[in-house]
């Protein structure tokens, strides 16, 4: 692929501070995008990461926003057309976790993790869609979703439920949009070298390495690697697609 694959071009990356959304947002920036991320909390790491994208000679935007929430969403990304002057590439990256056996999960811990992880989804999709279609190209949609939507995990209904649900949103929005130029696909994850794994006791860890037929965890540029090939023009005849950058666990 091209270097400069994403010269000119806008992209969008939802919870795009941290671990795996840092790493597309940076991957995206070396090969040439401008790019939108939006943070929840911390304003100090969105400030060193718009430092760490404009340091490599591309424009970047970041501002709080609730992907959970419509309105927001969509002011996002109108804000985003407004600095960048169009919206080309869509990472549905935000997510949250709140594990715990369904007889004891709250049921604000089911509505966190589905509004987060499903309706952000949608919402971002929803409001980037217009801007796409206004593009003599069309532009491309990723939704980073995980193994868990795919096999289902103990103590992760609600988890696994809002990732299973991105994966229909996927098939169901390629159908939409295909006619306009515009591509959805997916990354159904298995376990990534992130802030979360860190967290890991030793043996719990052991136990997941044995599980995976390569022998060890995926890491974040990994993935962001495999993120920019599926929004990138050499993946243009591929949507409504699930990728499993897993580790052969869900053989």
């Amino acid at each position: 692929m091209s270097e400069k694959q994403f010269d000119g071009k806008a992209a969008i990356v939802t919870g795009g501070t941290r671990g795996i959304g840092r790493a597309i947002v940076l991957e995206l920036a070396r090969r040439g995008a401008n790019v939108a991320f939006n943070y929840s909390k911390s304003a100090a790491e969105a400030e060193s990461l718009k430092a760490e994208v404009e340091g490599l000679g591309v424009k970047a935007f970041a501002e709080q926003c609730d992907v959970a929430n419509t309105d927001a969403a969509a002011e996002f990304v109108k804000a985003v057309v407004a600095e960048f002057g169009s919206v080309d590439h869509l990472v549905n990256n935000a997510g949250i976790t709140r594990d715990q056996l369904i007889l004891r999960m709250k049921e604000e811990d089911w509505d966190a993790v589905i509004d987060t992880n499903l309706k952000g989804a949608w919402n971002f999709s929803k409001a980037a869609v217009r801007p796409m279609m206004r593009n003599e190209n069309g532009g491309s949609i990723l939704n980073i979703s995980s193994i868990s939507g795919v096999t289902g995990m103990l103590g992760q209904s609600n988890y696994s439920a809002s990732k299973a649900g991105m994966i229909g949103l996927t098939k169901s929005l390629a159908k939409e949009v295909a006619s306009r130029k515009i591509t959805v696909n997916a990354l159904a994850l298995g376990l990534i070298e992130t802030e979360m794994a860190a967290e890991m006791n030793a043996d719990y860890r052991e136990k997941i390495l044995a599980s995976i037929p390569l022998g060890r965890l995926g890491n974040v540029q990994e993935v962001a690697e495999i993120a920019c090939f599926m929004l990138s023009p050499s993946a243009a005849y591929i949507t409504g697609q699930v990728i499993q950058p897993d580790g052969g666990v869900a053989i």
